[in-house]
């Protein structure tokens, strides 16, 4: 649950804060947002599953943006785009946890209905 509270948070003060990213930083924002997506979406998954360890949260959480930020800043100094590798892997794990969730969700739901129609 935390792990969704800190996202809609996050959301809500990206909405309503106007903060002006410089150009030298564009390519590092995105796969920032999708390595913290990933772990938000990891926790929930977690959660979920009972698995939960903020611990584990909080350092996944940071050292998967500061792998995903070096990854970028190591393609942008040889000049090659191996942040796309950090899209591509973010981006699988954040649709393979976002499955996951949602097949633990409809499995919930499928044993609350049958609950109620005994």
């Amino acid at each position: 649950m935390i792990p969704l509270i800190g996202l809609i948070i996050g959301v809500i003060l990206g909405i309503f804060l106007k903060i002006d990213i410089p150009n030298s930083l564009t390519a590092y924002i995105p796969v920032a947002i999708l390595a913290a997506l990933d772990s938000v979406f990891g926790g929930v998954r977690a959660s979920l599953e009972k698995k939960f360890d903020s611990d584990i949260f909080i350092s996944g959480f940071f050292s998967n943006i500061i792998l995903a930020i070096g990854l970028t800043y190591l393609g942008d100094a040889l000049n090659v785009p191996i942040y796309l590798a950090a899209v591509v892997v973010f981006g699988s794990r954040l649709f393979n946890n976002f499955a996951i969730i949602r097949r633990i969700l409809l499995q919930k739901g499928r044993i609350k209905l049958k609950g109620k129609e005994e």
